[in-house]
């Protein structure tokens, strides 16, 4: 999806040939070089524009040690705002050589027998965000999409490094196949979505899964996932400050996740590195990015990619929106969030529910 188009103009002058003496060609054209591409500056929704204005100032979340930043989070996040009923449970799922996983299961209310099952994984840098920032957007996934959401609290980062959450999130996915049907969870019909680093984790579990072969998914859906350990991007530079989430953060939130290239470069740290042939066969994925966000361009060049090895792609960018615009509470009305979140229920309804 184009933002804009570069402008060119052009000149040109003919010269007639009216004497008869004149047997060389007599035409030139000249052409003027192309101006130089402006991007264009995004009108943001009034909301979206409250919210960065609100965040534009220090100090920073990623200028707070983790224990206060969690509690900053949580605390944007505990304001009054409408949610659909449902039913819930814990249950710790047992884990390999990364620990056992503290385990939400929530199911629309009143739903009973196997569901078919959303395992979401939660982003908000590796290092913020759990059951209860992402409280409203799970429950109308589950209600929208008619499924249960298993939501996974993965060890945090930097107590917590590369590839401990994502060996959590496997865990918890493979468990859903061997342990779901005691908890009414339909195995044989499984999706995974996330937003921010958890679509980069959702990601890495479907290059795991396509690995491995012991966990099938029928979807993949990716709320402005990070897809590459870089910060380069024409999107990176444009909105590297003022819009919410800045440059310098995401630098910053990598630092806690592993500071190692060699890691980074792993296609489960950077799935945008994958070749063709390792993305080949995975499930269709719909990727949703936001106009004013830095991780918008790496976003859609993986949408890009996955469509080159195959894989059934629908990327949508929403205009006018920062990131984390389907999580953030204080967006849950702009229009963007509005139609993101209608369309990724609808997306996993459908694949959970067809044939």
């Amino acid at each position: 999806m184009s933002e804009s188009t570069a402008s060119t103009s052009s000149t040109s002058s003919t010269s007639s040939t009216s004497s008869t003496e004149s047997t060389g060609p007599t035409a030139s054209t000249e052409s003027a070089a192309p101006t130089a591409y402006t991007p264009v500056q995004p009108v943001l929704e009034p909301a979206a524009a409250a919210f960065a204005e609100a965040t534009s100032k220090p100090p920073f979340l990623y200028q707070l040690p983790p224990a206060e930043g969690r509690a900053a989070v949580d605390d944007v996040q505990s304001g009054d705002i409408a949610k659909p009923e449902v039913d819930e449970e814990w249950v710790t799922v047992p884990g390999g050589p990364t620990g056992s996983v503290r385990t939400r299961i929530v199911r629309p209310k009143g739903a009973t027998g196997p569901l078919p099952v959303v395992l979401y994984i939660h982003g908000a840098g590796w290092v913020f965000g759990d059951a209860h920032t992402h409280d409203r957007l799970v429950r109308e996934l589950a209600t929208g999409a008619e499924a249960a959401v298993v939501f996974p609290e993965y060890d945090r980062s930097p107590e917590a490094r590369y590839p401990v959450a994502i060996e959590q999130n496997y865990t918890v996915a493979r468990w859903i196949g061997t342990d779901g049907a005691a908890h009414g969870l339909d195995s044989g019909r499984l999706t995974v979505a996330g937003d921010s680093v958890g679509g980069n984790m959702a990601i890495a579990l479907t290059l795991q899964a396509k690995e491995r072969g012991d966990v099938h998914l029928r979807q993949q859906v990716l709320f402005y996932p990070v897809t590459d350990a870089a910060f380069d991007t024409g999107s990176y530079h444009q909105f590297a400050t003022g819009y919410f989430l800045a440059r310098d953060g995401m630098k910053w939130f990598w630092d806690q996740y592993t500071t190692s290239e060699e890691e980074r470069a792993q296609i489960t740290a950077s799935p945008l590195r994958a070749t063709t042939e390792q993305l080949t066969g995975l499930p269709p994925a719909l990727v949703i990015t936001g106009e004013a966000d830095v991780l918008r361009d790496e976003g859609e060049a993986y949408a890009a990619k996955l469509r080159t090895a195959g894989v059934p792609v629908t990327a949508v960018r929403f205009q006018g929106i920062i990131h984390d615009f389907v999580m953030v509470n204080a967006l849950r009305e702009t229009y963007a969030a509005e139609a993101a979140i209608a369309l990724a229920a609808s997306t996993l309804r459908k694949a959970l529910h067809d044939a």
